[in-house]
């Protein structure tokens, strides 16, 4: 009985044990784990960035949307305005609130839809800032008063139009110039009827310039970033609203020299 014996090649020996002995060297992994440590690093970094950004944009979109519907709201009042009842037709106040701009304007408005029996689309209106009972920050109120009162300027509802307020600057045209005040407070008065009016206490103004400022946080994130970050400046926001002031003929034709009254301008 034959017995085959396999003859092994001792040149493949060194091969097998090479092969069994190979991995990483220390140079290697030493490189590996900085790669790696550069790639984290930097996904850190964006999404830190990104954090940040989110941190920033919220609370601002969150005041443009505020300021967005406060001046909607006032511009529709003010385009459907009518003289007040009583008084003077139209009245606008400059008002300071300790260094905060917080000016007042009272008139009356058929941009109201009746909601109780008894009621028109005629309504008493006021703008005006004032302090929030629960939080004591600057708010933007609107007074609302459906019903013929006794004093026009009194009465009604409030609501809350804008909370953060950081100013309220209200400009009147009377087709050639910008003023900062508007209408007779006196009048009805022995006093106001001798005197001669001036172009700004007459009737309605042809347009109103409305500069709303606001805080650029609003409260929660402001109190987070309160102290890790300085104050920053209130946001500004501006529009101009045109009254519809009906022009009667006679008004019309008594100065034909004078030519119709130049576009209202941007700036005073």
């Amino acid at each position: 009985m034959k017995h085959c014996s396999r003859r092994r090649n001792p040149a493949n020996a060194p091969r097998r044990r090479r092969s069994a002995e190979s991995g990483f060297t220390l140079i290697e992994l030493i490189l590996s784990t900085a790669l790696i440590a550069v790639v984290l690093a930097g996904a850190y970094a964006c999404l830190n960035a990104g954090i940040s950004s989110q941190k920033v944009v919220e609370p601002r979109t969150e005041v443009l949307q505020t300021a967005r519907v406060a001046l909607s709201l006032m511009s529709a009042d003010l385009r459907g305005a009518t003289p007040l009842p009583k008084g003077t037709p139209f009245l606008g106040t400059r008002r300071l609130l300790g260094e905060v701009s917080a000016d007042v304007m009272d008139f009356a408005t058929h941009h109201y839809t009746p909601r109780r029996p008894g009621e028109g689309d005629f309504c008493e209106l006021s703008v005006f800032v004032d302090r929030d009972p629960q939080t004591g920050r600057l708010a933007l109120y609107r007074r609302r008063n459906p019903r013929l009162a006794f004093d026009p300027l009194s009465g009604g509802v409030r609501e809350e139009l804008a909370l953060g307020v950081a100013g309220l600057r209200l400009e009147y045209y009377d087709g050639w110039d910008w003023y900062d005040s508007w209408g007779d407070p006196q009048a009805g008065s022995l006093k106001s009827e001798v005197s001669t009016p001036k172009p700004n206490e007459i009737g309605l103004p042809e347009a109103v310039r409305i500069t709303l400022m606001l805080e650029s946080k609003p409260s929660a994130a402001r109190a987070e970033m309160e102290e890790a970050e300085p104050k920053e400046p209130p946001l500004t926001f501006q529009t101009i609203v045109k009254i519809n002031v009906p022009r009667s003929s006679s008004a019309s034709t008594s100065t034909p020299s004078a030519g119709p009254p130049d576009p209202i301008p941007a700036n005073p």
